[in-house]
């Protein structure tokens, strides 16, 4: 039988996170929103909640065994109930860490772990998307062909968060055009590698506190100790997976914060004479929003609890994913819709949830479970 009671750690992780988002996030949501930077004292913060250290097992630095996807889906969540832009940043460096630690050889576990278990907070950001119309995961253009004992990585990359202040980059190139997932391989390119471009900082209509770049590769020469896993590679459709579980989380974040505002603003709103949700259009569009959110989340559990079984779970996550960011969408347009004219003035939080829910039809690669 499925259960998603949570555990006594589960439940901690998700406490101690809540109070962090509430109390810390949430009040300057909108100042990091206006000023399109990320708080260094929230990010300090994040960190020292351990996110990856909890992951990582002692010979590596950290104090954990392995990551657990329930547990992951239930920090994300609170972390974007929070605030979106600060969550995805904080947890942007879980893509090279849990990729090394899950698909790396020993030699890369050693070297690179440790880095993500410190005190201080390790930028490190993923190229996966790429900027053509045609984007799909499976079908990566950035190309890594060998050359003696090297590969040469070429293409582009975008939506790269932190590249600018990353030590290094976890690339996503094909080394077998056509195999699909099977052809994918990850790759540790120094920032400072020559022939590898970081371009200005990228302007987008949400997120804006969260700094994410273009990246061009023009035969950017990798060793092959920078292939993660060794000649073996990683299990790509496996990563690419628990990426989605972590994106689907945030959206479910961003969903329950604005069926809570809508609530309450709906209930504390009074017109002719009475409040406006006890009209039945509000009411419903409302409780509506409230379902959705209730759905998504148990699309997510149950695929985060299919991974942690070690079951085949990739068609579950891209369900989940896919699922949130249609309805994220909604319910975020909702909020606006309660708050009638008020809902696209920038005093407002329903605009910046708006704007910032678009981005989940577009992000792949910018956390991990």
């Amino acid at each position: 039988m499925v259960s998603f009671e949570p555990s006594e750690e589960q439940a901690m992780v998700k406490e101690t996170i809540a109070g962090f988002a509430t109390d810390q996030m949430e009040p300057l949501m909108r100042d990091c929103d206006e000023s399109g930077e990320v708080s260094p004292d929230l990010v300090k913060t994040g960190w020292e909640l351990e996110i990856i250290s909890s992951c990582v097992p002692e010979q590596y630095g950290g104090f954990g065994e392995s990551p657990s996807a329930l547990t992951g889906v239930i920090a994300y969540e609170e972390l974007a109930h929070g605030d979106l832009s600060t969550a995805m940043h904080i947890a942007s460096p879980t893509v090279m860490a849990y990729t090394v630690l899950l698909e790396g050889t020993d030699e890369q576990k050693t070297g690179f772990l440790p880095n993500f278990c410190g005190e201080e907070f390790k930028a490190a950001g993923a190229a996966l998307v790429e900027p053509r119309y045609s984007f799909c995961a499976s079908s990566i253009a950035t190309a890594a062909l060998r050359d003696g004992e090297e590969y040469v990585l070429k293409g582009q990359k975008c939506l790269v968060p932190l590249a600018a202040d990353s030590d290094n980059l976890l690339v996503f190139a094909t080394t077998n055009p056509g195999a699909g997932f099977a052809g994918v391989d990850a790759f540790i390119v120094p920032r400072t590698a020559d022939n590898l471009v970081v371009s200005e900082r990228e302007k987008n209509m949400g997120l804006k506190a969260l700094a994410t770049y273009e990246v061009t590769l023009n035969d950017v020469r990798v060793p092959l100790a920078g292939k993660v896993g060794g000649n073996e590679g990683i299990d790509y459709l496996n990563l690419l997976s628990r990426s989605r579980l972590a994106v689907a989380a945030m959206a479910v974040g961003m969903m329950r914060r604005a069926a809570e505002h809508s609530r309450d603003y709906a209930k504390e709103r009074v017109a002719f004479g009475e409040p406006i949700g006890s009209r039945q259009a509000i009411a419903f569009m409302v409780g509506e929003m409230f379902m959705e959110t209730d759905a998504t989340r148990m699309l997510l559990w149950e695929a985060a609890w299919k991974c942690d079984r070690g079951e085949e779970f990739a068609k579950d996550a891209a369900l989940a994913k896919n699922y949130a960011a249609e309805k994220c969408m909604k319910v975020c347009d909702g909020a606006v819709q309660v708050m009638g004219g008020h809902g696209y003035v920038r005093d407002n939080m329903p605009e910046l949830w708006f704007r910032n829910a678009r981005v989940f039809s577009t992000l792949e690669g910018i956390a991990m479970v």
